[in-house]
């Protein structure tokens, strides 16, 4: 049965610090196709058209399942 690689958790000092990201979304718009960064609490709706109907981009990570 394959099993997914699991990493190790790397102990940093307590002077470095993660990199935070920001808490934003990318979203596709269904009008126009363009890419749209939202914050939590901010508005569902396009920037560039106003279109309110948004996918949510996928994530270039790959994620691996076991089902049985």
């Amino acid at each position: 049965m394959w099993r997914p690689h699991i990493q190790t958790p790397v102990i940093m000092d307590q002077k470095q610090k993660p990199e935070e990201k920001p808490n934003t979304v990318i979203y596709v718009c269904g009008e126009c196709h363009k890419e749209n960064l939202n914050k939590p609490r901010e508005p569902i709706r396009c920037l560039n058209c106003g279109h309110r109907i948004l996918y949510k981009k996928r994530c270039k990570t790959l994620m691996v399942y076991d089902a049985r």
